[in-house]
């Protein structure tokens, strides 16, 4: 798929985690340069940028705080500088966020998981927006979540500010299209990767939890982080060039 994508990288935001991690890998495999923004894992980003080499195609890493828009800025110049351009921004950065009912969100959390992901992603439309323009289009693929479809019991704090994104994507898909800017979101299901894991280390997904939420899967295991990672090459990709602004969920059917 190398002539699906013009010259330049697909920035990741969120690229050193693990669902992050499997979209890269799947870019590579596509032939795309990939430019991988991390928090504080200087260590596991340049990791992921090694595996995205091994795959004979340029990678580089770029740390940011994203919930601050002058590091973002700057680290999405920054990867523009060094591959030349930037055709697609894949947006998964975000907490590990706890289990807990709405009722029991405090402040913290709930500002936590905004300004992270919302802000975050907002930041990142401003710089690339405007990239995007100058260089006849580009792309946005936002990882939502597939509690869209249906609200999923404790896991409020994930569902929540991606909500929000689902409407700036489509605001985005509406106004940019004329500068063939697309927008599309890939509504995640459990994958094993990234939070995931985590919840499993903690206690948190145990066996129980596992059986129930697999009585609602019409596909009765979990899916893969190369499973997103395909599902966004495909939407950045030029072979999606008349999509936009639409949600696509890997979710093995989770709330049908």
């Amino acid at each position: 798929m190398a002539g699906d994508f013009p010259e330049g990288a697909v920035i990741i935001f969120g690229g050193s985690g693990g669902i992050g991690r499997g979209i890269a890998k799947e870019f590579a495999k596509a032939g795309s340069a990939v430019a991988i923004c991390y928090h504080s894992k200087a260590d596991v980003a340049e990791k992921a940028a090694q595996e995205v080499r091994d795959l004979g195609v340029n990678a580089s890493i770029h740390k940011a705080d994203v919930r601050d828009r002058a590091q973002l800025q700057a680290a999405f110049d920054d990867a523009a500088g060094q591959h030349g351009r930037i055709h697609t921004v894949v947006w998964g950065a975000g907490p590990v966020v706890p289990q807990v009912p709405v009722a029991d969100w405090t402040d913290e959390q709930y500002r936590a998981s905004m300004e992270i992901e919302v802000f975050g992603f907002y930041h990142a439309t401003r710089a690339a927006i405007p990239h995007f323009r100058e260089r006849g289009g580009g792309s946005f693929v936002h990882l939502g979540s597939a509690g869209h479809d249906w609200w999923p019991h404790l896991d409020g704090l994930s569902v929540a500010p991606k909500a929000s994104n689902e409407a700036l994507i489509t605001g985005i898909a509406k106004e940019e299209g004329v500068n063939e800017i697309r927008a599309n979101s890939i509504l995640v299901g459990v994958i094993d990767a990234g939070q995931f894991k985590v919840g499993q280390e903690q206690g948190t997904f145990d066996e129980n939890w596992e059986r129930e939420v697999k009585k609602m899967l019409p596909i009765k295991r979990w899916g893969k982080a190369e499973d997103i990672g395909q599902a966004a090459v495909f939407l950045a990709s030029d072979r999606a060039n008349y999509i936009t602004g639409q949600r696509i969920s890997v979710a093995g059917g989770f709330g049908v």
